[in-house]
């Protein structure tokens, strides 16, 4: 296709995977915004940008030479606030104002299913209210209010929210699970482990985004929630990597309320990675109705819980010489697992 595409955060665990899709799918004018070095064997089929969301001269050039914008860059939770909030809420507000400006086609804006909370009920739905917890989920709350009011300017702006997603180029929290999988330690999980919590396969994200770039406008200028189409329990999709690693060894299931404390102080102590709407969350059901994004969209996902995991785990296990002396707070690295690196002796 050659109508021209920016894709910002192209340098993001979601970015490398939505570039390589998209030039699979013939796409052959594609941009790249980030504030991090593109530094994959794609570098020379793209025109890679080095800069940063929140500087509007950079965005008001930009956007004169584009048509399509995947909006994927975000200030993740492990950043500062102010960062999270200057990140996604200013740097949306500047991609959109200069997109109107500049007449551009289509704006996909890759938002969160965090936007719902801690929900008192599933599956949750598009029109269901929105709170996000800590400043990510409330910041991302704020920039989907911004794609509304230029939505009503007469942009085309699809809003994707997907689930958690995982697949090659995935760390960050997931990688920690991976560590203790591969060094054979059995895994805890918080609470009893029966509840069902979605996850994604970012494939199955980049089949969503591009769906939303070619579709009718009309179609496709609507919120979706994006997730697997199966998955079963926290305990049993999650076991399959276990499984799959071959030691024999099992989930352990951890009492929630003892567990949430501790970790609420850990982190307070900056002591874990683990984050409020992770940690109350883990032991609650989570998930999404995609039966929207299936009739309008007409999206299927091809990947379940189980399969997405396990994808992911093969990738982390052909890759570890790459990243193993590397961390930090993004998703393409693994996080620091802090004073729970410990806690993989007893397990």
């Amino acid at each position: 296709m050659q109508k021209s595409i920016l894709i910002t955060g192209g340098s993001g665990f979601l970015g490398i995977n939505l570039v390589r899709y998209l030039l699979h799918k013939d796409f052959s004018d594609i941009i790249v915004l980030d504030i991090a070095d593109f530094d994959y064997p794609e570098m020379d089929e793209i025109n890679f940008i080095k800069g940063d969301i929140r500087d509007k001269k950079t965005v008001a050039k930009l956007m004169k030479d584009v048509e399509l914008v995947v909006h994927c860059a975000a200030a993740l939770p492990l950043y500062k606030k102010e960062d999270i909030f200057s990140t996604n809420v200013n740097g949306t507000r500047n991609l959109l104002q200069y997109g109107y400006k500049n007449n551009i086609e289509r704006f996909v804006h890759i938002s969160t299913t965090a936007v719902y909370g801690i929900p008192d009920h599933h599956p949750l739905y598009e029109t269901d209210k929105l709170e996000g917890v800590g400043p990510y989920g409330e910041s991302k709350v704020m920039a989907e209010k911004i794609c509304q009011e230029y939505r009503e300017k007469g942009m085309c702006i699809p809003i994707v929210r997907p689930k958690s997603f995982i697949g090659p180029e995935r760390l960050g929290v997931f990688a920690l699970f991976y560590d203790w999988a591969k060094d054979g330690k059995s895994f805890p999980i918080i609470g009893n482990g029966r509840n069902r919590y979605q996850l994604l396969d970012v494939e199955d994200l980049c089949e969503a985004i591009y769906l939303c770039l070619t579709e009718g406008k009309k179609i496709v200028n609507d919120t979706f929630n994006i997730g697997a189409g199966k998955f079963t329990t926290m305990r049993n999709d999650y076991q399959s990597v276990l499984d799959y690693a071959g030691f024999g060894k099992k989930i352990k299931a951890i009492p929630a309320k003892p567990a949430i404390l501790i970790l609420e102080i850990l982190e307070s102590l900056h002591l874990s990675p683990l984050y409020k709407w992770v940690y109350e969350t883990a032991s609650k059901d989570s998930f999404v109705s995609i039966e929207k994004a299936e009739r309008i969209l007409g999206f299927k996902p091809k990947y379940s819980n189980k399969d997405a995991l396990v994808r992911n785990y093969k990738w982390y296990i052909e890759n570890l010489d790459s990243f193993k002396e590397r961390t930090g707070i993004s998703h393409r690295v693994p996080w620091k697992q802090g004073i729970l690196k410990l806690a993989k002796f007893f397990f």
